[in-house]
């Protein structure tokens, strides 16, 4: 009874011993496939090319799913880069840029003109920087309201919610805009970016441009007004997929499952999609004052071009004329020919809901990164 007993228990211990290794290379295995799809952007790509070495960029997160799509692209064409982006807000790109962190900076928000033309961390001296209009994107009016699928608003509405003079669903402003639909006598819960923003910046710039009676604040990265706040692009999301009779804006490519509201313009009621969005782009200037490749849009927000929703994101890539490294140089130089491309915007757009740029703003942007050196 003895042998038998130790027989057995050696056998257990054989065949713990054995499912501890099992166990072992199985969590070998788990930790093996976290790490390979973590880094499943920077993958390096079978592609040859005369291109080598490491590209970093960081910024605006709601660029962060396109740069995803053009870092791929790129990477399966170079075999021999890495491009890396960090989505760590607009502001910190420009900090991160001005200083020197990185090579490249994605932001909502351009450089001013005293900004470019400063010092600038991997730029040769006095070569400046410029500002690339690459990434189009509606800013939407996302909402959760009960019993109601459809909105339309104005700007002065837009407005009158957000600054807190319109409070209730029911508001006789609302129901003139909305006759066909039952708008309910409940209050609005308006939803805010609770940090800075290149996307609060814009809507408030729209606000201040296309219904100056009604919202007294100037336009801003940090949202002016009291109320609900939530943190990205993704908090926003969360709110009014989880909230009741709420509203918010949010980046477009961030929205898909939500309802959102179309814009008076033109005498009709646009909805916010790529069309409408690069619509404006075409109609609107460039900012005055500024050198011929540094392409910043002076969006005409109270445009009234039918079939123009004017309530859009503009987000730049930022970069030296000249660089201090001439291989940083052509590296980035060579990843932005990528990003305008059609190829690179249509990668884009598909991946990440933004709009391509127009051939006539592509061919600025490419005749301005051709002269990056």
């Amino acid at each position: 009874m003895q042998g038998r007993t130790a027989h057995a228990r050696r056998f257990d211990t054989i065949a713990v011993m054995r499912a501890r290794r099992i166990g072992l290379t199985i969590t070998a295995l788990v930790a093996a496939m976290a790490v390979l799809g973590g880094c499943a952007v920077n993958e390096q790509g079978q592609g040859v090319s005369d291109l080598s070495g490491t590209l970093d960029g960081a910024g605006s997160s709601a660029q962060g799913a396109a740069q995803d799509a053009w870092i791929a692209g790129f990477q399966r064409a170079n075999g021999s880069v890495t491009v890396n982006y960090d989505p760590a807000g607009s502001g910190a790109g420009r900090e991160q840029f001005i200083v020197g962190a990185v090579g490249y900076a994605g932001s909502d928000t351009a450089l001013s003109i005293e900004e470019t033309e400063g010092s600038l961390g991997r730029c040769t001296e006095d070569s400046g920087a410029i500002n690339l209009p690459v990434y189009l994107s509606p800013i939407v009016l996302a909402f959760n309201i009960e019993g109601v699928d459809r909105l339309q608003l104005d700007a002065a509405s837009v407005a009158g919610i957000f600054s807190g003079a319109i409070e209730r669903w029911n508001d006789p402003a609302l129901v003139t805009l909305n006759p066909d639909v039952t708008l309910p006598d409940a209050r609005i819960s308006p939803v805010h970016r609770s940090d800075d923003s290149g996307t609060t910046e814009n809507f408030t710039e729209y606000l201040a441009e296309a219904a100056p009676e009604q919202w007294p604040f100037e336009p801003d990265d940090a949202f002016p007004a009291e109320g609900e706040a939530a943190q990205g692009n993704s908090g926003i999301a969360a709110v009014m997929r989880d909230g009741v009779n709420v509203i918010g804006y949010l980046d477009g490519s961030r929205s898909e499952g939500l309802d959102v509201a179309s814009l008076a313009v033109g005498g009709g009621f646009v909805e916010p999609n790529a069309t409408s969005a690069a619509a404006v782009v075409d109609v609107s200037p460039m900012q005055a004052g500024r050198a011929d490749d540094d392409l910043v849009v002076d969006i005409d927000r109270a445009t009234q071009e039918p079939g123009v929703y004017p309530l859009v994101l503009v987000s730049y890539l930022i970069a030296c004329r000249e660089y201090a490294d001439e291989r940083e140089g052509e590296l980035v130089r060579n990843y932005l020919q990528w990003v305008a491309s059609a190829e690179g915007q249509d990668a884009a757009a598909e991946d990440a809901g933004s709009a391509p740029i127009s051939d006539a703003l592509r061919e600025r942007v490419e005749a301005a990164v051709d002269g990056i050196r």
